[in-house]
């Protein structure tokens, strides 16, 4: 579990008391991939979680690991 993650996002399903993650991994990625499915297999050449961007700025991230309370 990440360590002193802050979240505001209170309706994920990881999000606990006094605004920390509770996601045993936590998946961040740049604005531009914002869409991708990285459940899904890809050739070598495709888009994988081992993928690196570079990100300028926080404004350009975005966080993959939030997912809603049911």
């Amino acid at each position: 579990m990440p360590q002193g993650v802050k979240c505001s996002v209170s309706n994920c399903s990881f999000w606990k008391q006094g605004n920390l993650c509770n996601a045993e991994q936590i998946s961040i990625d740049i604005d531009q991939h914002a869409s991708a499915h990285y459940d899904t297999e890809f050739a070598e050449e495709g888009l994988s979680s081992n993928h690196h961007d570079r990100a300028e700025n926080s404004s350009v991230t975005c966080c993959h690991t939030f997912r809603p309370k049911s």
